[in-house]
């Protein structure tokens, strides 16, 4: 018979025996890095780290962008102040209202600044070879410009300015110029209209005319006021090149010599003349010369002498716009009203010429 073989079986220790017909709680797993090597670790560590600096970059992106808007926006508004070195500023781009001179009040504001410093930054335009032009403040940078030479105190080296943004046009650069010294009280209706005048002479603006040039440059005055800044124009267009403190003539006394010069032509020459025989030296002595002018006797105009046997009808008529004081001769015809003429259209006036000659023709 033969001999049978016997099998032993192990138990481990920490077998329990369970009943027939219950189930054994499965032990809890061990955490997954347990069984991760040090490799995979490593990979799941640094992808942590990338997407945590991809995070952070794109917040940094978003604020810079953010603050680039808010840099831009303010900058537009001239509210980006920085300190400027004054002889990287430039102040030939725009043709200045301010007279060459000696400025009296020039030391007034000087002494306000080295007592409590410069209250209101001037205003630049940044170029592209990093220096700047002058927007506003011609008075505050002479002022600086002086009192360095004066001192030498690196203090005055540099002076606020509010940066502009690069790209307007030539036309709002002299907006801003022009705004900015409407408010002063102490402008002369002669520097408003020799700045027009100049500002005609400017190749790069769209200005041919008095007219034009008062429109673009002072837009944000009064009709009225307009209207004093052509009269003076006109006044300078004909003596002013023999004026030498055109700031100094009171608006009535202006406006008189406009009229006086417009209604005869052969005045000009008279007024030139007493100017140049005068080299008048102070600002009395000068206006004593416009006003002694108005005074004494001007030219009679040439005139014709009429037709026997024709008569001169005078009438006046009422319009809606006012009263119109009316002459008519032999080849003549005045008509006169509180009315500024000049700045009607000149296509308008021709259609009214031709209207009003038509209906003299008209039969009916």
């Amino acid at each position: 018979m033969s001999k049978r073989r016997v099998f032993d079986i192990d138990f481990t220790p920490d077998t329990v025996a369970v009943p027939v017909g219950t189930t054994q709680e499965k032990p809890a797993e061990k955490p997954t890095e347990s069984r991760r090597g040090p490799m995979a670790t490593a990979i799941s560590e640094n992808a942590d780290a990338l997407r945590s600096r991809a995070e952070a970059e794109q917040k940094i992106r978003a604020e810079n962008d953010r603050l680039a808007h808010e840099f831009v926006r303010l900058k537009k508004l001239g509210l980006m102040v920085d300190r400027i070195p004054i002889g990287q500023i430039g102040a030939a781009k725009l043709i200045r209202d301010r007279r060459e001179g000696r400025d009296p009040d020039l030391d007034e504001l000087k002494a306000s600044i080295k007592s409590i410093g410069l209250s209101n930054p001037i205003r630049v335009e940044e170029n592209d070879d990093g220096t700047y032009e002058l927007i506003q403040g011609y008075r505050r940078l002479r002022a600086y410009v002086e009192l360095l030479r004066e001192t030498e105190d690196e203090a005055y080296e540099c002076i606020p300015a509010g940066l502009v943004a690069k790209g307007d046009t030539l036309q709002n650069l002299y907006r801003r110029m022009v705004d900015e010294n409407l408010v002063r009280r102490d402008i002369s209706f002669a520097e408003m209209a020799q700045l027009a005048l100049n500002y005609t002479q400017d190749e790069i603006t769209r200005a041919k005319s008095i007219e034009e040039a008062v429109s673009d440059l002072y837009a944000s005055a009064g009709r009225q006021k307009k209207i004093y800044i052509r009269h003076f124009a006109q006044l300078l267009g004909a003596v002013g090149d023999l004026l030498k403190f055109p700031e100094a003539i009171p608006r009535a006394l202006g406006l008189e010599l406009r009229k006086r010069l417009e209604a005869d032509a052969a005045n000009i020459p008279d007024l030139r003349e007493a100017l140049e025989r005068a080299k008048a030296d102070t600002e009395d002595a000068e206006l004593g010369v416009l006003r002694s002018f108005l005074e004494g006797k001007r030219r009679p105009a040439p005139r014709t002498a009429p037709r026997s046997g024709v008569a001169k009808t005078t009438l006046r008529c009422t319009v809606p716009a006012g009263t119109v004081r009316c002459q008519a001769r032999d080849g003549k015809i005045e008509m006169a009203m509180e009315r500024d003429f000049s700045e009607i259209d000149r296509h308008k006036l021709e259609g009214a010429i031709a209207a009003f000659f038509a209906a003299l023709e008209d039969e009916n």
